[in-house]
């Protein structure tokens, strides 16, 4: 259930590097993080280091934190697979854009 998901993050471009942080997989440019995907039992997140900002009009972040998001998948129930991979695409543009303006 997480492995496609870390997958669909490391396609975002040929800059993405993965680190392990906190027992999860992250997905970087450089060493600014944007995803990550976290396995357990009876579920699956799918986060984002800057969720907080991304936009999410079909609902699926979770979290109330000043900065991160996450999307939870569970067993048996379907997945917005079109929403989760805007989500994960706009994350990828949102460090891309913080890393130009830091420069």
């Amino acid at each position: 259930m997480a492995e496609p998901w870390f997958a669909r993050m490391r396609a975002c471009g040929a800059d993405v590097r993965e680190v392990m942080h906190d027992g999860c997989p992250t997905a970087c440019i450089g060493d600014a993080a944007f995803g990550y995907v976290g396995a357990f039992k009876a579920h699956a997140n799918v986060g984002f280091f800057h969720g907080a900002s991304l936009g999410d009009p079909a609902g699926l972040l979770e979290g109330t934190g000043k900065g991160m998001r996450h999307v939870k998948l569970r067993w048996g129930h379907p997945v917005d697979t079109a929403a989760l991979d805007t989500l994960i695409a706009a994350a990828y543009r949102d460090v891309l854009t913080r890393l130009d303006s830091s420069d």
